[in-house]
């Protein structure tokens, strides 16, 4: 009897010792989720060397604004053949390079009909205004790009009486020039491979472009050019989320302030406890059932992939773990995807080989009857999350 009368005291001062506790932790601090306007969650786009590679082929006119008269009072400018070769590299979805080289002939009056040939090579740099401006996207169907470049020409065989530039032997018959350029190209996609372009192109040399040198301090030639560009390999670009940790750091915020809720309505129950004193007669303690940990974890994938990572697998080792101590229980594996990347249709199958991904490491790593797992492709329809790259996700809940 003193036993029992002793057990039923300690019995009740456990619980006022536990619900005072109880009373020092119900001011609950909530832990607020990160604000992700104060991080750059900007995809960034990059390529490897052997990417972006382009070669452009055209052909068109051009027409020289040299020193030159009016021929019986009409402007004494005419247009002539100009072929076009480049090869570039885009090296992000706003900006690229090219080797650009023109070929042709040139034409104009001055005192009568002079002509030469010419060639030249510029390096131009290009800018994509729309990827730019109106956000990347690589199937787009209409660009611009205004370029700029710096290259060298080489004039030779004129036919001028007005050639007045002396070299060692007379009057010079070729020279060798540093144009400075400027242009605008149109790019019409024809397939993922092949662009349709046109643009134009004035290029500025010194004043013995044409071998001729008096009246207008800088010669002009001005081209335009259409034709072909065969893009090698497409024009895709890889990306990567730089926060990608933001996520994960939200998710758990939410967790332990699901539990500090718990705790303060635990703390709610012992006060009420507390109320009942005297303690009731205290029944022998028998040994308490191992409750399992809740389905917290998730999975996630980076983009256009269903390869579970490195990273990842701790969580996919989580619900092992969950299922090997809840024998009885079975899960729902449910795939999903961004709905900014990728057709619905295609978007449907990427979320369900990322659930069968998860499937298969939970059967062939750990052992888990697979008839316990169900697959449930949620594709990009329903989206879990408001941000969209969190949505490249499996998630698991009970079945």
């Amino acid at each position: 009897m003193k036993t029992s009368i002793f057990l039923t005291l300690a019995a009740c001062g456990g619980m006022l010792f536990a619900a005072n506790d109880a009373k020092a932790q119900e001011a609950v601090v909530v832990e607020e989720s990160l604000n992700l306007t104060e991080f750059d969650t900007t995809p960034h786009y990059y390529n490897t060397w052997r990417d972006g590679w382009f070669l452009q082929l055209g052909a068109g006119f051009n027409m020289p604004f040299v020193e030159s008269n009016k021929v019986e009072g009409r402007k004494s400018r005419h247009m002539t053949a100009a072929y076009n070769l480049g090869v570039g590299k885009w090296i992000s979805p706003y900006l690229g390079w090219r080797i650009s080289g023109l070929y042709g002939a040139i034409h104009w009056e001055d005192f009568g009909m002079d002509r030469a040939k010419y060639a030249s090579a510029n390096v131009d740099f290009m800018w994509d205004m729309f990827n730019s401006i109106g956000g990347v996207n690589t199937n787009r169907v209409f660009s611009i790009v205004p370029f700029i470049g710096l290259g060298g020409a080489f004039t030779w065989d004129f036919d001028s009486k007005m050639s007045n530039i002396d070299g060692r032997h007379g009057v010079k018959h070729n020279q060798w020039t540093l144009p400075v350029s400027a242009g605008l190209q149109l790019r019409l996609r024809l397939c993922k491979y092949v662009d349709f372009f046109a643009e134009g192109r004035a290029q500025f040399f010194g004043d013995n472009f044409n071998n001729c040198a008096y009246g207008r301090p800088v010669d002009i030639n001005a081209s335009v050019i259409g034709g072909l560009t065969f893009n090698f390999g497409g024009k895709s670009f890889k990306t990567y989320d730089p926060t990608p940790y933001l996520a994960y750091i939200n998710n758990l915020n939410g967790q332990v302030n699901d539990l500090r809720g718990e705790l303060a309505n635990c703390g709610n129950r012992l006060a009420a406890a507390e109320a009942q004193l005297p303690c009731p007669e205290v029944a022998p303690v028998k040994d308490c059932p191992e409750v399992a940990a809740p389905l917290f974890s998730t999975v996630r994938f980076t983009i256009n992939s269903a390869r579970v990572t490195d990273t990842e697998m701790v969580n996919v080792y989580n619900i092992a773990e969950w299922m090997k101590a809840n024998p009885d229980s079975k899960i729902v594996i449910k795939g999903y995807a961004d709905k900014k990347t990728g057709t619905s249709k295609y978007n449907m199958n990427l979320s369900k080989r990322r659930a069968e991904a998860v499937q298969q490491i939970l059967v062939d790593k750990y052992g888990i009857a697979k008839d316990r797992l169900t697959i449930d492709a949620e594709g990009s329809d329903v989206q879990p999350y408001s941000t969209n790259n969190w949505n490249r996700i499996v998630i698991f809940s009970e079945n």
